[in-house]
């Protein structure tokens, strides 16, 4: 007789994985560690071979265990799915939707969460903020759901990407140090000025480096970070610029000590969209997040 893991037994492989520490992991499921590591020796005397690599500590998992990860990943993803098309055929969507953000995005993925809610109330929704890269490897391990992000051919090749909206860049500075109080401004002007922008791992400091070679300048950072938040402390506490897209300017409570001017010279767009697996049948919450996008 064939025996199969059990769904249990998955998904603390899968907290395992996440955790890298057996207590932990038993804690995030609610098992005692003894317990919690009966089960995974159990799990392997199942599937016939060595998940865990153990020393005195957790040392990662075998070749084996890493394709048992895989697959549980996809396991558990698909009875998700099966979890929530029966209860949104009894009308009513409920589950967890985890959601894998760019930071420039974040403002757009806190509103379109908000509608999302207001009609599906049970539904929970885990906003993560990551970098494009991360979102994509997060959407192959299963271990994201969706991906709000850059569209990225060599990242995206593998999934489904819808675009949203078309990113647009502005120079945010103290009012002291901007070249005017209004209309425009060129990418030249802007480096310029002391600026503070994303670390370099970052798609869209990428792309703002890109820009300024395209332009003929290469600026130096007075700052770098990898949070917006911090950049923005340094304009509105006037010590630095930076660069910004307009949406998420947009969303910002600006009082007159900061000036927002459009860049151009060259003008640049960026197309930012919804990220998915491309399999069916689909999780619904990603259909449901779909319809209150359009």
């Amino acid at each position: 007789m064939v025996h199969y893991p059990e769904i249990k037994d998955l998904q603390l492989l899968l907290a395992l994985s996440q955790r890298k520490h057996f207590t932990q992991a038993a804690n995030d499921c609610g098992i005692s560690q003894p317990a919690f590591s009966a089960r995974i020796r159990s799990l392997e005397q199942v599937m016939g071979v060595p998940i865990v690599r153990r020393g005195n500590k957790f040392l990662g998992f075998t070749a084996d265990g890493d394709l048992m990860l895989k697959w549980a990943r996809l396991i558990l993803a698909n009875a998700e799915g099966l979890r929530q098309d029966i209860e949104a055929s009894k009308g009513d969507l409920q589950g967890v939707l985890r959601i894998g953000v760019v930071p420039t995005a974040l403002p757009y993925a806190a509103d379109i969460s908000t509608k999302l809610r207001a009609e599906y109330a049970l539904l929970s929704i885990q906003i993560q903020s990551l970098t494009s890269s991360q979102i994509a490897r997060g959407l192959q391990e299963f271990s994201l759901d969706a991906g709000i992000t850059y569209e990225d051919q060599g990242e995206m090749s593998s999934l489904r990407f819808d675009p949203i909206y078309s990113e647009q860049y502005v120079l945010l500075t103290p009012a002291n140090m901007a070249p005017r109080k209004k209309g425009q401004v060129s990418w030249s002007e802007a480096a310029k000025l002391p600026l503070c922008l994303l670390s370099k791992d970052m798609r869209f400091r990428q792309t703002v480096d890109e820009v300024f070679e395209v332009a003929g300048v290469s600026p130096t950072p007075v700052m770098e970070t990898n949070a917006f938040t911090a950049a923005l402390a340094q304009v509105t506490n006037g010590s630095a610029a930076t660069i910004a897209p307009q949406k998420l300017v947009d969303s910002l409570f600006l009082d007159n000590s900061v000036i927002s001017l459009k860049l151009h010279e060259p003008v640049v767009e960026k197309t930012i969209g919804l990220a998915t697996l491309d399999y069916e049948p689909g999780l619904p919450a990603i259909a449901a997040l779909r319809a209150v996008m359009t």
